[in-house]
């Protein structure tokens, strides 16, 4: 909630409610004990997709673009990178959607990066990430135009989303003790 303005209110991101409703959850499933080992394994094994819109490469404006990291128009999901922590993507996590998406069947994962002379917006990936120590990414569709009145993207993308969001449900945990083995 309110992540427009910052995420900085009592329900927003930034707000204890995710620590919260995690901590509720594993003490439901703990039986009514309060087992905090049950809440580490949970955050410890809990993973967050931040999922927005990535800015596609526009013809108009491509220079604004790192020049290996130009995302397309149906070209695949995107993955959004900050090395100043704007976005939550790290390599583990880059690691777990990559795979996520080889394992579907999917077009190669395309990167977002952000040039370091050029400002960069948030999400809520990085601050839930921060308030709770659950891994996360960043990612979404390429668009053109994000916050403009003709806002673009390809229709490919989105059954690419899709596919993408079911494979995380159905293979996440395979993924994930792959990786750590």
């Amino acid at each position: 909630d309110h992540e427009e303005v910052g995420s900085s209110s009592a329900t927003g991101a930034g707000s204890p409610i995710i620590a919260d409703a995690v901590k509720r959850i594993s003490h439901a499933l703990g039986a009514g004990q309060n087992e905090p080992i049950l809440y580490n394994r949970a955050v410890q094994n809990s993973f967050v997709l931040s999922v927005d819109q990535a800015h596609a490469v526009h013809p108009n404006y491509a220079s604004k673009h790192e020049k290996n990291h130009g995302p397309k128009l149906n070209g695949g999901m995107v993955i959004k990178r900050n090395s100043n922590q704007r976005y939550a993507t790290n390599g583990i996590t880059g690691l777990v959607v990559r795979e996520l998406a080889r394992g579907a069947g999917l077009p190669p994962v395309q990167e977002f990066v952000v040039r370091n002379d050029c400002g960069c917006g948030s999400t809520i990936g990085p601050i839930i990430s921060t308030a709770t120590g659950i891994r996360a990414i960043d990612l979404g569709c390429p668009q053109l135009s994000m916050h403009s009145i003709r806002e673009t993207m390809g229709t490919k993308d989105l059954t690419h989303g899709l596919a993408l969001f079911k494979a995380f449900f159905r293979d996440f945990s395979n993924v994930d003790q792959r990786i750590e083995q």
